[in-house]
């Protein structure tokens, strides 16, 4: 893409209401726009990050689930019929449609997903099944913060499995939890699983899953092999093994077996390998994509902007034309923007170190710079965005160092 034809608003300086990192680099990026409180417009920019995160996500779910899609407005009978409609709080945005009927904004979708099942679903013999789902939700928060990593709207993956008894739930969530510790590591992020409460979605196993990062909003403290891991805002809880590591931490995932406690209320049974009639056990699995996209410019950042991974970045090289105009620059871009697959060019007119100070600020992992006392040698430079590192070659070298 060039940077000529590309929706990039760029703002120099630290917008003051952005109070986190994240929050401020995804604005001074042209990432996002606020739109109401807690709620964003997406720019091509910081769309291209969510959807590498929504599609690393997908990947990996789809070796232990069924995608589908369900609607966001969901009716409040559902919610009353499993007893969360009153007791949800007012985080929940309930409105009425044109017949009076109640409806609300989908927070989450245990009741949906139950709903779904029981009308499919009959026998143990169409156990297990685990169905996910990746959409925008809404939970009307009282005091929206810290743009996109607590807003009022949401992207998020949530799946939910249905199993025959306890021990084949469990088995279920451990699977969710390995592919959590995959979808991260994929990233590029550190994530370390921690006990949890189940909150408002109920059950007696959970387990939050943080990214490491120096401006994370929870204390972790964890072993090697994380068979202790926990989140502590104000010490370093007793009991804890010796040599345990300390860290901070940013939520992005959190899962739940929750056994018969939707299944129960909403009076959802299949017949079992007797005859009998059983029923089916339940987990929830949630990963904040949006969040996602927050959290890693919280653990990769430095001074000068963004440090995307290899896998989320928006794209992987940034061309820089120094001189547009001269000849031999020119020659060079344009053959190198025809041979590089993911790559954003800037094209346009200005100054050098400004050309360099928002390729820094977008962060795109690889750049690729051309004026014309390199251009004159059919040179160009080539930096490493997180070391910084400068090499001078020629592009066919370094099109080669960056797809060998």
């Amino acid at each position: 893409m060039k940077l000529s034809e590309y929706f990039l608003p760029l703002i120099k300086e630290n917008p003051q209401e952005a109070q986190i990192v994240s929050h401020r680099l995804m604005l001074r990026a042209g990432m996002i726009r606020q739109l109401n409180s807690g709620i964003y417009n997406w720019l091509p920019l910081g769309l291209n990050v969510l959807k590498k995160v929504e599609n690393i996500v997908r990947e990996e779910m789809d070796k232990i689930a069924n995608e589908i899609l369900m609607p966001t407005m969901q009716p409040a009978e559902l919610w009353q019929e499993s007893g969360r409609y009153e007791a949800y709080g007012k985080e929940m945005l309930r409105i009425k449609d044109r017949h009076d009927r109640d409806m609300l904004f989908g927070p989450t979708a245990e009741e949906v997903v139950t709903d779904m099942f029981r009308g499919g679903c009959k026998s143990y013999k169409d156990l297990p099944k685990v169905l996910y789902n990746i959409q925008w939700k809404f939970r009307d928060e009282v005091r929206p913060r810290f743009g996109v990593m607590r807003g009022r709207e949401f992207f998020m993956k949530d799946s939910y499995s249905f199993d025959i008894d306890e021990e084949a739930a469990k088995v279920t969530y451990f699977k969710h939890h390995a592919a959590y510790l995959k979808i991260f590591e994929r990233m590029g992020m550190k994530a370390i699983p921690v006990r949890a409460n189940t909150g408002p979605i109920g059950g007696d196993l959970s387990h939050e899953f943080h990214i490491v990062a120096n401006t994370g909003e929870s204390a972790l403290y964890y072993t090697d092999d994380y068979s202790y891991a926990m989140a502590d805002e104000m010490h370093i809880p007793e009991k804890a093994p010796t040599g345990v590591k300390e860290a901070r931490g940013i939520e992005v995932g959190h899962i739940f077996y929750f056994g018969t406690k939707y299944t129960d209320a909403m009076k959802v049974k299949v017949q079992g390998k007797d005859g009998k009639e059983l029923v089916p056990h339940m987990g929830s699995y949630g990963i904040g994509v949006s969040r996602v996209v927050a959290a890693i410019i919280e653990a990769s950042h430095d001074d000068n902007g963004i440090i995307w991974p290899e896998h989320v970045a928006p794209y992987r090289v940034g061309l820089i034309n120094i001189k547009p105009g001269d000849a031999a620059c020119d020659k060079i871009c344009n053959e190198a923007y025809e041979r590089l697959p993911s790559c954003l060019y800037d094209d346009k007119e200005g100054s050098a170190g400004a050309k360099f100070a928002a390729m820094d600020l977008i962060g795109l992992p690889w750049q690729i710079a051309v004026g014309p006392r390199l251009a004159a040698n059919g040179n160009v430079e080539l930096k490493n965005r997180k070391t910084g590192e400068k090499q001078e070659l020629s592009l066919e070298a370094a099109i080669g160092k960056l797809y060998s």
